[in-house]
């Protein structure tokens, strides 16, 4: 059989275990709702062809496992598609089964095949996870406990992992797909997945409890802004005024906490660039996915074993400028890049769009200033201030409310300074209105009632300024009728 090792075979593993009794899964069963039990009562939620197990059921996995291992070639098995390569493995591990006598039902017999060929294969017990659209976020906290956010609630599973090596061993296997590694000398990584799914590791000495990984995952099928209306992220109204925002190649700046969606957004935005542009984009993690033709994307790289070799954002966006760019998109702010941001900005580079972690539009401005200061700019404060004035045009503030529901807060223009104070003006505004029966938030969307925004001649060049006086007049019609 292709993929075995020569003169090995099955019956040269391990002696077996007894295959799991049901007496004993039932005695098991209770086992991880007890780790589960805390403060909060969190429950573990079950996922999709994954059951509570025994410690019989591990058992019995490793010992087929190092059976299996023993038995196959893996360098002849890396040359096989993926496909091939698991109905090898599958075949193999039947024929397991059937050599070490162990009793299993069908059902049981296909779980095991499943999870031995997604632990040599693929993520292991994080395949049932990762091949759930609804999952935003998968949080695993050593190898006994993993969590998961859906519908901005965080939920306990009952996933879990042989070990903390194997654990270990996935979280190596994610990094080197991009080139990167972890382990105790190099103990905190950022990666991301085939899907562009955003990867964080933290091992061993300074993850105490086994390693930390933490998935930001994306849906298969992008968000657009139409479909965040129906969500009630935004009004239609706000919707198109974001639209036009895009279009006009305002200069953006997407604010939020975590979890807030300001990645969602930025994606959703960048749909409305033109495909004649030239757009490069810059991230720590490439997550971002842009529909247009002419598209360059450059990641950071992390230093090497000697420390050298390293490449910063900030060079990134720095060199972006060498490469005849229209719009450079920065996927989050965090340093002194932001100051070479804001120089693109208003150098000729109109539509550049960055997110960054901030909890209002006026924190927002108070971030980037301090961002740049911190990069060791002597810059006078209120040089800085009319360079932010200068460059920003409009800032979309994300948030995730306490129901777990992601709105747009704020649509804020940034208009000028008045002595050494920037000045901001709302065109949209979300108001919580209370909470119904089952503790979701009520609210709306209301205009401020501006009716010729700053960006309004950019929109007059570009030929919307109709299509952004419709949407500004129907915003203000919709919020009269509401009060």
């Amino acid at each position: 059989m292709f993929g075995r090792r020569h003169g090995a075979s099955a019956a040269s593993a391990p002696s077996p275990l007894p295959a799991p009794a049901p007496a004993a899964q039932a005695k098991a069963a209770p086992v991880l709702m007890q780790e589960s039990a805390a403060p909060r009562r969190i429950e573990p939620v079950a996922i999709a062809q994954e059951t509570q197990r025994s410690e019989d059921y591990y058992r019995t996995k490793s010992m087929i496992f190092g059976a299996l291992i023993e038995a196959i070639d893996l360098a002849q098995l890396a040359r096989l598609d993926g496909d091939t390569a698991r109905e090898e493995i599958r075949d193999i591990v039947s024929e397991i089964i059937g050599l070490k006598n162990i009793v299993l039902s069908i059902a049981e017999q296909e779980e095991l095949l499943d999870d031995i060929c997604n632990d040599v294969l693929g993520y292991g017990p994080l395949e049932p996870l990762l091949a759930r659209d609804d999952i935003a976020d998968v949080m695993v906290n050593g190898a006994n406990r993993a969590f998961i956010e859906v519908n901005g609630k965080i939920q306990l599973t009952n996933v879990r992992f042989r070990d903390n090596q194997q654990l270990m061993n996935i979280c190596q296997r994610i990094v080197s797909q991009v080139g990167r590694r972890v382990d105790e000398a190099s103990p905190i990584c950022d990666a991301r997945l085939p899907d562009g799914s955003r990867v964080n590791v933290i091992a061993p000495p300074l993850a105490i409890d086994g390693p930390a990984l933490t998935i930001r995952k994306f849906k298969k099928d992008k968000l657009t802004l139409d479909q965040l209306v129906r969500f009630g992220a935004i009004s239609p109204e706000g919707a198109e005024i974001l639209k036009i925002i895009g279009k006009v190649r305002c200069n953006v700046v997407i604010s939020g906490g975590t979890g807030s969606g300001k990645t969602t957004l930025l994606n959703c935005l960048t749909a409305f660039i033109e495909h004649d542009e030239r757009i490069i984009t810059c991230e720590d993690a490439a997550e971002l996915q842009l529909q247009q033709p002419h598209v360059v994307r450059l990641e950071t790289r992390p230093p090497n074993m000697e420390g050298q070799g390293q490449v910063t954002m900030r060079d990134l966006v720095k060199n972006c400028l060498r490469m005849r760019p229209e719009r450079i998109i920065v996927g989050e702010v965090r340093g002194p890049e932001a100051f070479d941001l804001l120089q693109a900005m208003n150098t000729g580079h109109d539509g550049s769009m960055g997110t960054l972690h901030a909890n209002s539009p006026r924190e927002c401005l108070s971030r980037i200033e301090s961002m740049i200061t911190m990069g060791g700019f002597t810059l006078p404060s209120k040089t800085l201030r009319e360079m932010i004035c200068g460059s920003i045009d409009v800032i979309i503030q994300a948030t995730r409310l306490r129901d777990g529901s992601r709105r747009i807060t704020h649509v804020t223009e940034v208009l000028g300074m008045e002595g050494d104070v920037i000045t901001t003006q709302d065109l949209l505004l979300y108001d919580v209105l209370g909470e119904d029966a089952h503790g979701k938030l009520i609210g709306r969307h209301r205009s401020t009632g501006v009716g010729r925004p700053r960006f309004w001649e950019r929109a007059r060049y570009y030929g919307e300024e109709n299509a952004l006086a419709a949407a500004l007049d129907a915003a203000a019609v919709l919020t009269g009728a509401e009060a």
